[in-house]
């Protein structure tokens, strides 16, 4: 995907400019990307958006028509815009792969570069990283409720505007959907395309029938057909099952059929009832009707037999508590070496000063145990003592006998990539992975368990001097 320079707040240009002045643009900066609060009240997110990240990173420059947008503000002087013709980012990423599982205030990008290109690229990483972490941790938490139903990404049409329709498509993906309705997500991205037909196309037609028939002819190795439009289980039903005979003896088998309305668990019940009855039990049964993971929880529950979830507005939208936004801030750490440390009455409003590292602690099952953020120069070992990264005052130890592993990596050297791209089916594997790996009552939707993530002892003496040596500025 690509992305304008121009997708940017003003204030970035406004300071980019500022720092010129001064003379500051070349100054050595470190800025953490974080959020401070794990969406839909869960136990969890699942990071994404670093791919389209990396592109706009790399391919960052003003075009002659944006530098004269630019100009004709009158806001900026001759200088400035000819500083942009040539501005580039040359800078150092640090992020785990898309699909790993994080947690609130942990650093997920470190940003590492000039002051300018550093501080300038904030507000289109998170408008890249805080959309597709949202959505991905959206779908990790369908289709882990979906059990062993596959899920289809349906939001297109009810998505944020045609960008955030690609975007979430790409996302949802990361997050275990296995397909898409979105065409063009499958063009860009290379993912599956699955769609079946609309109430539309029955009603053109002079009766259910005569739809589904016609329906069949033309995608007879594809047919999936909607039986809700008039009465799923008196009209819908019947009429598929009689279709689906025709078309096994022209040799063909229908695929599936929808359910749009109506007791989804009662409707797929009885559809699967009838099409068994009938002789036709591999035909796969998929239900859509504004779907999240409370509701397919509710169906299977129930005793509901779905096979495939259209999953479209609720996924796409992120609808839901704690679902309205990732929250995702980027705060500068580190200048020419110096930690720098944002202090507030707020204390969950506090970040964590210098460049840092994140370590995962597992068991020797590989379960997740907690997560540890530390100094780059940090030796951290089981046994020590760490601290919560919101409350100084609250420490535990680090159990004796876990293994401490980093969890990211530089993927982006002087402003170019380190790895090859990775496909999104690697990045939806990790995510199934590591989910299986966390402790069970960070998948609970009501309540879950809060997975611990603390600040080494070193790490913890820093930001405690630091906000004692600027509560003395203050005074």
């Amino acid at each position: 995907m690509s992305y304008s320079p121009l997708l940017t707040d003003l204030y970035e240009l406004t300071m980019l400019a500022g720092y010129l002045e001064e003379g500051m643009e070349d100054k050595r900066a470190v800025f953490d990307l974080f959020f401070r609060t794990n969406p839909f009240e869960g136990g969890y997110a699942v990071f994404a958006g670093l791919e389209p990240a990396m592109d706009f990173l790399e391919e960052l420059r003003f075009n002659p028509e944006e530098l004269a947008y630019l100009s004709g503000l009158g806001l900026f002087r001759p200088s400035f815009i000819d500083f942009l013709r040539d501005f580039r980012f040359r800078g150092r990423v640090t992020a785990p792969p898309e699909g790993t599982v994080v947690f609130a205030n942990e650093p997920l990008l470190t940003v590492e570069g000039t002051l300018a290109e550093a501080q300038f690229v904030e507000t289109a990483l998170l408008a890249i990283i805080n959309f597709q972490t949202l959505v991905a941790t959206k779908a990790a938490r369908i289709c882990h409720v979906s059990g062993e139903a596959e899920v289809i990404e349906f939001g297109l049409r009810r998505a944020q505007g045609p960008d955030g329709g690609l975007s979430a498509s790409r996302a949802a993906c990361v997050g275990g959907a296995g397909s898409t309705s979105n065409v063009l997500a499958g063009k860009v991205f290379g993912l599956p395309v699955q769609g079946t037909h609309a109430h539309s196309w029955i009603q053109a037609f002079p009766d259910e029938l005569t739809a589904f028939r016609a329906y069949a002819k033309a995608f007879p190795g594809a047919t999936v057909l909607l039986v809700d439009t008039y009465d799923t289980l008196e009209s819908g039903m019947p009429h598929a099952i009689t279709v689906a005979r025709e078309m096994r003896k022209r040799g063909h088998e229908l695929r599936g059929i929808r359910i749009d309305s109506g007791d989804l668990a009662y409707l797929s019940r009885e559809a699967r009832r009838m099409l068994d009855e009938a002789g036709f039990g591999k035909v796969r049964i998929v239900a859509s009707n504004d779907l999240d993971e409370h509701v397919i929880e509710s169906v299977r529950s129930e005793g509901g037999q779905v096979d495939i979830y259209g999953v479209g507005t609720k996924l796409a939208t992120c609808s839901g508590p704690g679902g309205a936004a990732l929250g995702g801030v980027y705060k500068l750490v580190e200048v020419d070496g110096i930690p720098k440390l944002k202090v507030t009455s707020d204390m969950a409003k506090a970040t964590l000063p210098g460049k840092k590292r994140v370590l995962r602690a597992t068991g020797p099952e590989g379960s997740f145990i907690q997560d540890v953020i530390c100094l780059e120069g940090d030796d951290v070992q089981p046994g020590e003592i760490v601290y919560d990264p919101i409350n100084p005052l609250q420490h535990k130890i680090l159990p004796v006998g876990a293994c401490l592993s980093d969890l990211r990596r530089v993927v982006m050297e002087e402003g170019r990539r380190t790895h090859a791209r990775e496909p999104l089916e690697a990045m939806t594997a990790r995510c199934r992975r590591e989910l299986a790996l966390l402790p069970q009552g960070c998948l609970r939707f009501i309540n879950p368990h809060r997975y611990k993530v603390s600040v080494s002892s070193r790490l913890n003496d820093l930001r405690c001097r630091l906000i004692s040596e600027a509560s003395k500025r203050g005074a």
